[in-house]
């Protein structure tokens, strides 16, 4: 009898240790899930009922009588812990990932050192003592920083231009030895001279973080009042943070009392003009991302004379990894086409008319190809929203929850947004209640193509597409509409 009862005590102490852990992850797992708030109260209280109904079923199980119910509820209990560690994981991680989204608070500035492909400065030493030209008008941000971090780095004589064809012909001229060109600066010249990249040559590069403060957001309750959401596609890949051209501008407006959502384009060549910017020309509104996000939201503000409530920023990086990791999209096309893009290599795809299933690569593709395109950039902003509502589809799917892991770990600094940790578990919340489903329109701003002076190259005239007012009147009317819409 003394030996039995020796062997039984360390089964109890296992036993106990197997119970023990049971009660502490469920404790940890529903106050982590209900720290995170994404849960309905009547799903969350059903959920701990079941759990802990659970656990004292196990109890009864191990410590009952009987091998086979002390086999089976260790069994179910180690299985519930794994589950428990698993929730945990989860919950962790999207605390996290809520909270890198919610501490965006600087923007990154990419800037180039360039010299003439022909010339004999290769390295940035090598410029010691020359001038330097730069771009520095009254609208410019980090251009006080980035000489700061050039002077630790060597002696150099700024010359300062207001206007980048000036600067422009000052290098082409000889005029200064080298000149400081912000990405989007770069592309700007680029885009206005296709022969500037076989004359120049960039030999040193390097980025500046700037604080921001961003007072944008203005708060609603997302659960219960319509809301606009102004989405920024940014024309380049990696950083987020990176200050680029808005190649996508587009209004999300949102009426969760009806489940209506409506997408509204705006071309990215419509000249407008930029709010804050002191000038006497208007500009596209994809120069607009130039000057920071709020001064594209603050534009289209007052283009469309609505509130934008909230913005979210995405690049091309964040695109093609969301639709990958969607698994990809289908898009419905009213037309064949060939697009392409350059990234590595030149990459060719053909779209059939009818259904498109799309891969990140191709979706990217979709949405940025105008040239093969009867309307040019109004055809394009209808695939950027084919590519968007497609993207919503698969985001709203059941099957979701399979992936939710991977897709935060995918979306982890690959987007911004100034939504809130709040609203976004309330949409979650939301969604998780109730299930709606939504029902997507669209709109796309038209306009007329010219060429005319532009805020950020004075000198020539640039390609603009000059906004047709009735096609504005329009769409001032439809976000009103589904804004003002009740049940």
């Amino acid at each position: 009898m003394k030996k039995e009862e020796k062997k039984s005590k360390p089964k109890k102490k296992i036993f106990r240790l197997i119970i023990y852990s049971l009660f502490v992850f469920s404790f940890l797992a529903l106050g982590i899930l209900y720290f995170l708030n994404i849960i309905p109260i009547l799903y969350f209280i059903s959920l701990t009922s079941f759990i802990f109904a659970f656990d004292i079923l196990m109890t009864y199980f191990i410590f009952g009588k009987g091998w086979k119910k002390r086999l089976l509820g260790t069994i179910l209990s180690l299985i519930a812990i794994l589950g428990m560690i698993f929730i945990i994981f989860y919950s962790f991680n999207t605390l996290d990932f809520l909270h890198k989204i919610d501490n965006q608070d600087y923007i990154t500035k990419n800037y180039n050192v360039i010299t003439l492909k022909n010339s004999s400065y290769n390295k940035l030493k090598d410029l010691k003592n020359e001038d330097l030209g730069i771009f520095n008008d009254e609208d410019s941000k980090g251009i006080n920083e980035a000489k700061e971090y050039l002077n630790k780095k060597i002696k150099l004589n700024y010359q300062e231009y207001e206007d980048l064809s000036e600067l422009l012909d000052a290098f082409l001229n000889e005029d200064v030895e080298a000149i400081l060109l912000e990405d989007t600066e770069k592309n700007i010249l680029e885009e206005e001279h296709e022969d500037l990249l076989d004359k120049e040559k960039v030999i040193y590069q390097f980025s500046i973080d700037i604080k921001v403060e961003d007072d944008l957001a203005k708060n609603v309750d997302i659960t219960k009042e319509p809301f606009n959401i102004f989405i920024s596609g940014i024309d380049t890949y990696g950083k987020i943070t990176s200050v680029s051209r808005s190649d996508v501008n587009m209004i999300v407006s949102i009426n969760p009392l009806t489940n209506k959502i409506l997408l509204t384009s705006i071309p990215r060549d419509y000249y407008v003009k930029l709010n804050g910017i002191n000038t006497t020309y208007k500009d596209k509104l994809t120069h607009a991302g130039i000057h920071g996000i709020d001064v594209s939201v603050k534009t289209v503000e007052d283009l469309l004379n609505t509130d934008i409530h909230y913005y979210a920023k995405v690049n091309f990086t964040s695109l093609v990894s969301l639709v990958d990791e969607l698994g990809g999209i289908e898009v419905d096309t009213d037309k064949a086409f060939r697009a392409y893009y350059i990234e590595e290599k030149v990459v060719n795809y053909n779209f059939k008319k009818g259904t498109n299933k799309l891969n990140g690569k191709q979706a990217l593709a979709y949405c940025r190809e105008r040239k093969s395109l009867p309307n040019g950039d109004i055809d394009r902003t209808k695939h950027q929203q084919q590519v968007l509502e497609g993207i919503i589809k698969k985001a709203l799917t059941k099957n979701i929850i399979t992936k939710y892991n991977d897709l935060l770990n995918t979306l982890e600094g690959k987007f911004i947004t100034n939504i809130g940790t709040k609203n976004i578990t309330k949409l979650v919340k939301n969604q998780i209640k109730k299930m709606p489903n939504w029902t997507i329109e669209h709109n796309t701003l038209k306009g007329t193509g010219e060429y005319n002076y532009t805020n950020a190259y004075k000198r020539s005239k640039s390609y603009v597409m000059q906004p047709d007012e009735e096609s504005v009147e329009e769409a001032k009317n439809l976000i009103k509409n589904i804004l003002d819409e009740a049940l």
